[in-house]
C-alpha cells in the first residue's frame, strides 16, 4: 500500500515542470517622462463615482474658454464649479506652453489668474501620466511659495479646482502641528505644497524625498528674493532631477536682474511671457489719494470710517509696530480690528482671516507679507494707511478689493515720506495721481 501511495506521489510531481535552478532577477522598470514633450493622450475617465453633466460654455468674442483646450473632464467639472469659464489674458497665453510640456517664466501680478495656471496644467499631467508605484514621502508636484497665507491659498485654489481629480494634495508651513505634517508626508503625495523653510526642514531629516519629483513650480519669485529665502529654495532645488527631467515654471511680479539668474539655473529654454502691470487694476476701484502728513492720519481714518459706509475694511501698514498702534487707536474709539502680520502666531492669523471672512471681524491691519493669500470676494475698502515702497505691493493691495465683479475703493494716504513712492506707482498706473487735500473738518 505504502509503495503505491508513493508512486501516485512522484507521479504527482513529475508531471509539473521543474523551477530552475537559478532565477533570473527581475529588471527594475524605469519610466521614463518627456516633460519637454508635449502630454500623453488622455486617458479615459474613471467612473468611479458619478459625475454632474458638463454644460457648455457659449463662444464670446475675443475671449478663450477653459474647454477650448483638451484638458480632462475632471478639470473642466471643477472649473465650472469654480464657475470659470473664459481664460484671463495670463492664463490664454501661458496654457497651451505648459500642456506641451515647456518650461515657462511669466511675470505676472496676484490677481490675474496665474495660480490657476499652473494648477490646471498639473491636474493635467497628473490625471493623463498616472503612476502605480509610488514611494512613500515623495512628491510629484512641488510647489513653492513665500508665505504661509499663500500656501494656504494654493492648496485652498488646488482642493476647489481639482474637486472631481483623485489627487493627493498637501500644504506645509511653519505655526502648524509639526508632526501632524510629518505624518502626512508618510505616503505619497501627488502635489506639495509649501514655504521654504518647513519644506528644507523635511528634506533634511529624509522625511521628504525629492529625486522623484516631475514638475517643479516657485510662485512671486521676487519676493522670495525680498524676503532672503532663495538659499533654501537653491538647497531644495538641488535635491530635484535636472532640469532636462522635470518641467519648471517660474512667476514673478517682476522680472530683474536677480529673477532672470534664477531662471537661467533652474530652467531649461523657458517660454518667457510678461503681462503688463495695467491690465492688473480691475476697473471696478474707485482710487482716492489724500495728501496727508503722518500726525494727523489716524485723525483722519477715524473720520472716513464714521462718514462713509465701510462695511469689510482692509488697512495697510507698512511696518508690524505700525500694525498695533494702529489697533489700539482704533479700540479706543470701539473698532473691532484684528492684526495680520508675522509676529501673529499661524493658528491665530487663520482663525482671524476665517472671522473676517464670515463677516465676523469687520476690519483687518495687516502688513503685506501677510496679505498674500488674502482672498474675500466682498473687501468694500483698502485703506493705505502708509502707501508701499513698490508699485506691484500697490497694485496687490488694491486688488484685495473690487473682486468678482464687485465695486471696490481704495484709499491712500500720501504723506511726506510716501510721496516718493508716487512717480513709480503712476508709472504701473499709467495715469498721474491727483491728490486730494482734506478739508480742517475732515479729522476726528
Amino acid at each position: 500500500m505504502l509503495s503505491k501511495i508513493k508512486n501516485k506521489l512522484i507521479g504527482l510531481f513529475a508531471s509539473k515542470p521543474q523551477p530552475s535552478a537559478k532565477k533570473e532577477p527581475e529588471k527594475k522598470r524605469i519610466i521614463e517622462k518627456p516633460v519637454h514633450q508635449p502630454r500623453p493622450k488622455a486617458v479615459p475617465v474613471q467612473k468611479v463615482k458619478t459625475l454632474p453633466k458638463l454644460h457648455v460654455v457659449p463662444e464670446s468674442e475675443g475671449k478663450v474658454r477653459f474647454t477650448d483646450f483638451n484638458l480632462d473632464e475632471r478639470i473642466l467639472l471643477g472649473l465650472q464649479n469654480a464657475k470659470f469659464k473664459y481664460c484671463t489674458p495670463v492664463q490664454q497665453e501661458t496654457i497651451p506652453h505648459l500642456l506641451n510640456g515647456k518650461d515657462v517664466s511669466v511675470k505676472a501680478q496676484t490677481g490675474t489668474g496665474k495660480t490657476a495656471v499652473f494648477l490646471l496644467s498639473i491636474f493635467d499631467y497628473l490625471l493623463k501620466a498616472p503612476l502605480k508605484a509610488r514611494t512613500p514621502g515623495s512628491c510629484r508636484v512641488l510647489i513653492i511659495a513665500p508665505t504661509r497665507e499663500l500656501v494656504m491659498q494654493i492648496h485652498s485654489d488646488a482642493v476647489s479646482l481639482g474637486k472631481y481629480c483623485p489627487l493627493n494634495n498637501l500644504a506645509v508651513y511653519g505655526g502648524i502641528d509639526y508632526k501632524k505634517q510629518l505624518s502626512a508626508l508618510n505616503k505619497p503625495i501627488d502635489i506639495l505644497i509649501g514655504t521654504p523653510g518647513r519644506l528644507l526642514d523635511y528634506v533634511s531629516q529624509q522625511a521628504l524625498h525629492l529625486s522623484k519629483t516631475e514638475i517643479f513650480v516657485i510662485d512671486e519669485a521676487d519676493r522670495m528674493l525680498d524676503m532672503g529665502f532663495i538659499p533654501d529654495v537653491s538647497t531644495i532645488e538641488r535635491k530635484l532631477p535636472h532640469t532636462n527631467n522635470r518641467q519648471t515654471m517660474l512667476f514673478s511680479a517682476t522680472l530683474t536682474e536677480q529673477v532672470m539668474r534664477l531662471i537661467n539655473r533652474w530652467q531649461k529654454d523657458p517660454v518667457k511671457i510678461e503681462m503688463e502691470i495695467e491690465s492688473t487694476v480691475p476697473s471696478p476701484i474707485d482710487q482716492q489719494f489724500y495728501s496727508v502728513t503722518g500726525d494727523k492720519k489716524i485723525s483722519f481714518l477715524l473720520w472716513l470710517m464714521e462718514k462713509h459706509k465701510m462695511e469689510k475694511i482692509l488697512i495697510f501698514a507698512n511696518t508690524k509696530d505700525q500694525t498695533f498702534t494702529l489697533q489700539k487707536a482704533l479700540a479706543k474709539h470701539k473698532y473691532d480690528a484684528e492684526i495680520l502680520s508675522s509676529d501673529i502666531i499661524q493658528k491665530k492669523r487663520i482663525k482671524t482671516l476665517s472671522d473676517f471672512k464670515s463677516g465676523k471681524v469687520p476690519i483687518i491691519i495687516a502688513t503685506d507679507v501677510a496679505s498674500r493669500g488674502i482672498h474675500v470676494d466682498d473687501v468694500s475698502h483698502v485703506i493705505n494707511y502708509d502707501i508701499p515702497e513698490r508699485a506691484d505691493d500697490y497694485i496687490h493691495r488694491i486688488g484685495r478689493t473690487g473682486r468678482a465683479g464687485r465695486k471696490g475703493v481704495s484709499i491712500s494716504f500720501i504723506c511726506e515720506y510716501g510721496s516718493y513712492s508716487i512717480p513709480e506707482i503712476e508709472k504701473a498706473l499709467g495715469h498721474e495721481i491727483k491728490c486730494i487735500q482734506p478739508e480742517p473738518n475732515m479729522y476726528k
